[in-house]
């Protein structure tokens, strides 16, 4: 099998970098910088998605059977920032955590469509259903549209054979929510969470490595949460 992950060099996405391998998948990868043998790809530029999905097209010998959309960023603006500043970290934000992950959604599904199928699976978030914190309305936003977006192609396009799942991470302990955690008070948020401690990498790494080999075709359009029951529907 033969997958394109973005986000592959750090948490969540190194976590499912290993994971895909050692289920015997062949992975392209995506990161920034392009460092361990990844591909180089600035997902904040436009045109990017497009030009890693070819890239990676060549790099798996022209066939590409599950695309893991996992990039993202989570950066914050405060509702009194500058104008220019409001602006341009909701710009970011949507280009890297909604408009490249739909740049190579429509390139998958396109692929897919002439070789019977393919399945995409798209790393979302909590926030997309419940919000998140006052700096981060941009964030909510972006991944409700990629839940949304996710819903529309399995629905579009079910029949062809294409599947499309997404993944609600609430807290991971990366790097990055480490940081998150100490700064909101890590003991009180805990305790909104009734598993009592925030995601591994791995539980989620192990949510996309199923929906990529193992879900059934009858699960596509659904979005997993994997939250520690902090939000339930």
């Amino acid at each position: 099998m033969n997958i394109l992950l973005t986000g592959a060099s750090r948490g969540i996405g190194a976590a499912t970098l290993n994971v895909l391998r050692y289920a015997g998948a062949t992975i392209a990868g995506q990161s920034t910088g392009g460092d361990d043998g990844l591909i180089a790809a600035d997902l904040s530029l436009a045109g990017a998605g497009d030009a890693l999905w070819e890239a990676a097209l060549a790099q798996l010998g022209g066939r590409i059977d599950v695309l893991v959309n996992n990039a993202g960023v989570f950066e914050g603006v405060a509702l009194d920032a500058p104008d220019a500043e409001w602006q341009a970290t909701w710009a970011r934000g949507h280009a890297i955590n909604l408009q490249g992950p739909a740049d190579l959604c429509r390139r998958a599904v396109q692929h897919f469509q002439g070789r019977g199928g393919g399945r995409i699976v798209n790393v979302a978030s909590r926030a997309g259903h419940r919000g998140d914190s006052p700096a981060h309305w941009h964030y909510a936003a972006h991944k409700a549209g990629l839940i949304a977006m996710t819903k529309t192609i399995a629905r579009a396009y079910a029949a062809q054979g294409v599947l499309a799942f997404a993944v609600a991470p609430g807290f991971v302990m990366t790097g990055m929510a480490e940081d998150y955690l100490a700064s909101r008070g890590g003991d009180k948020l805990l305790a909104d969470i009734p598993l009592g401690r925030v995601a591994t990498p791995a539980e989620v790494a192990e949510t996309i490595r199923w929906l990529a080999f193992d879900a059934p075709p009858s699960l596509t359009g659904a979005t997993l949460d994997v939250n520690g029951a902090s939000y339930v529907r």
